[in-house]
């Protein structure tokens, strides 16, 4: 893992001063990658690994409504938290599957992840997080030399390389250094912006080089978007839901500026709002989305609130858990898609474990 994230100036005059870190109680002690887990955990989290193992397409891919190299990167990410060793687990093939579909799926010239027409910027983030995750323990040395490789492609360094590249470029083209659907797009969400800066952080404590320009921009960008009451909106400041509210608090964490004002108020905000008569497990809409961010900002905001409001996910996924291992809210999974929602709703357990680089605290 990369050191902490050298103090930048310039974050934007006249941000909001105001603090709440006296509502946030002190650091947890170290946490272990691989403490225990209560039983249900682990029985809720096998049983979807098995069905998305089970589901997975021999391309390496995961069809479904909502399907493409970011799908892919998600449910590839649950097999990785899982605990199982990569390269001679019981996860072994699908790892390596999907490896090689995200990387085909990738256009050589521009490193976007996506080119087979189901791209966008929500995708690109997603995959290049997984990829990240993979590189430096997934050994890929023989990658494309297995029999159902079919072909020559890149390392997995060499992919995420190209993709930072895509990224830091689509940034610097964008005049608050946030992203939205398209690499060339000037207009900016909190939502795709949160998926792509998680992306090349995950990068850049893989140690993949980074900008800090670009870093340091897209957390002015986040900061900017904070209101007084540490809500973050989705395209304009303040009055967010608990997704993006959460996405805000998670990136400035993982990049190691929880010293800024507007990370106090955020955290002190989704905090709050995961409080008993707060939302249960997610409140509002897109739950397995909502879901997946608020239980990392929550773990590295304040463990205890964390492990309150685990308890909640765990009893409402259990109560959504199909026969098959299906997991997530809703008979359709709401917009996510299943593969994606049942993903989305694993990885949010997988904190319990704390084998993924990116959930370390």
């Amino acid at each position: 893992m990369c050191g902490d994230m050298r103090r930048w100036i310039g974050l934007a005059a006249g941000l909001a001063a105001a603090s709440a870190a006296s509502l946030l109680p002190a650091q947890a002690p170290a946490l272990r990658s691989g403490d225990a887990v209560p039983r249900d955990v682990r029985d809720l989290y096998d049983d979807g690994c098995r069905f998305l193992a089970r589901v997975q397409d021999p391309s390496g891919s995961w069809k479904d409504a909502n399907e493409g190299p970011g799908v892919t990167g998600m449910a590839m990410m649950v097999l990785l938290a899982s605990g199982e060793d990569p390269n001679h687990g019981a996860y072994r093939t699908n790892i390596r599957r999907a490896l090689r579909n995200i990387i085909a799926s990738q256009d050589a010239e521009t490193g976007y992840y996506g080119r087979d027409g189901r791209a966008s910027m929500y995708h690109h983030g997603f995959a290049m997080l997984a990829m990240a995750e993979a590189y430096g323990t997934v050994d890929d040395r023989e990658l494309w030399s297995e029999e159902s490789a079919g072909g020559k492609g890149l390392s997995v360094g060499e992919s995420l390389e190209l993709a930072v590249r895509l990224a830091v470029t689509s940034a610097k083209k964008n005049s608050m250094g946030a992203w939205r659907y398209s690499p060339d797009a000037s207009d900016h969400d909190t939502s795709v912006s949160g998926a792509m800066l998680m992306g090349l952080l995950g990068a850049r404590n893989a140690g993949i080089e980074v900008p800090d320009e670009t870093i340091d921009k897209a957390l002015a960008y986040f900061a900017s978007m904070t209101g007084p009451d540490g809500s973050v909106g989705y395209a304009s400041p303040g009055g967010g839901s608990e997704a993006t509210t959460s996405i805000g608090t998670l990136v400035m964490a993982i990049a190691r500026r929880k010293d800024l004002p507007q990370y106090s108020l955020a955290s002190a905000n989704i905090i709050q709002r995961s409080r008993p008569g707060g939302g249960g497990a997610f409140g509002g809409g897109y739950a397995n989305y909502t879901r997946y961010y608020r239980a990392q900002a929550l773990f590295q905001a304040d463990f205890e609130a964390w492990k309150a409001w685990n308890e909640m996910l765990v009893r409402e996924l259990k109560a959504e858990r199909r026969p098959d291992g299906r997991i997530g809210s809703g008979s359709g999974m709401g917009d996510d898609g299943e593969i994606a929602g049942t993903s989305l709703s694993l990885l949010a357990l997988a904190v319990n474990f704390r084998f993924l680089p990116i959930y370390e605290r």
